[in-house]
């Protein structure tokens, strides 16, 4: 309970609680609105409490499972915070420019990013010595151009499992193309959002920096828990499959060794058996009968 309590306190720090203008309002949003101050409609923080941690909650299994979940905000407030921290979790992320069927389209864009990491490539070897200072220039200005925009998701092999959006409102081509493809989404909603049309609402103010910053970095923190508990499992699984190893082959050489005492038993020498003396004589002959 104090844990929450000091959570609360710290979202009411940053502003989390500010809402629009109440002619901006969505009526949908009325049961995360706590009262309404000065024209404004304020946001219940025990509302967000909850929802933000069932969310991280969620992001965390999904992190743990070792699928991808996308950073979404091209909101000039959200930029900087999001790229911090996509990157300190080594996630995907989008805060240039939502292209229009990024994930509808995937395999397009994907083509348009190994064909940067193509010029990055031959930029970096010097295979483009030979080709004139203005083509190189060129090359180099659509690599920056296209790093701009595709630079975040240039490690993603395949359709992410969640987005994780700063502002449903200004992201709604991305959200739109997450339904299509059936992908779990994750929003930062504000007085003036429908919070329906994500399947984890985060009731905030999505405008200011502070308040961005802080839910950002609580998630954050759940889905680096939640990889540090997979990293913690592969390790286990690695060292009961050594231990396993271990015991099957020191099993394997005992039954080498009891195989070999069986082989080699009976005989002085390595088993072979005593030859029967034939005769009292013991020469191996037999005697020779009278007439």
């Amino acid at each position: 309970m104090e844990n929450n309590t000091s959570l609360q306190q710290q979202l009411l720090e940053a502003g989390v609680h500010f809402g629009h203008l109440r002619k901006k309002w969505n009526p949908k949003m009325l049961p995360y609105i706590y009262a309404e101050k000065k024209g404004l409609h304020i946001i219940d923080l025990n509302k967000t409490v909850e929802c933000l941690q069932e969310a991280s909650a969620a992001l965390k299994s999904i992190a743990k499972s070792g699928k991808k979940i996308m950073y979404v905000g091209t909101k000039k407030q959200a930029k900087e915070i999001i790229t911090e921290c996509a990157k300190r979790v080594n996630m995907p992320f989008v805060t240039e420019r939502w292209l229009g069927g990024m994930l509808t389209n995937f395999n397009t864009v994907r083509k348009s990013v190994k064909k940067m990491q193509s010029i990055e490539k031959m930029l970096g070897d010097g295979s483009f010595d030979s080709i004139t200072k203005k083509e190189r220039l060129q090359l180099s200005r659509d690599r920056e151009k296209m790093d701009k925009v595709l630079g975040g998701i240039s490690q993603l092999g395949r359709v992410p499992a969640a987005l994780l959006i700063f502002d449903i409102g200004h992201e709604h081509i991305a959200l739109a193309e997450a339904k299509r493809l059936g992908i779990q989404t994750f929003g930062i909603v504000d007085t003036n959002c429908d919070p329906n049309k994500v399947d984890f609402p985060v009731p905030a103010n999505d405008d200011a920096t502070k308040s961005l910053a802080i839910i950002a970095n609580y998630i954050t923190a759940a889905i680096a828990e939640g990889l540090a508990e997979r990293q913690a499992e592969k390790s286990d699984d690695t060292e009961e499959s050594e231990e396993v190893q271990d015991k099957g082959s020191r099993f394997a050489l005992e039954d080498e060794d009891k195989g070999g005492d069986r082989r080699g038993g009976g005989g002085p020498k390595g088993g072979q058996p005593k030859r029967r003396v034939a005769g009292p004589g013991g020469g191996g002959r037999r005697p020779a009968t009278r007439k």
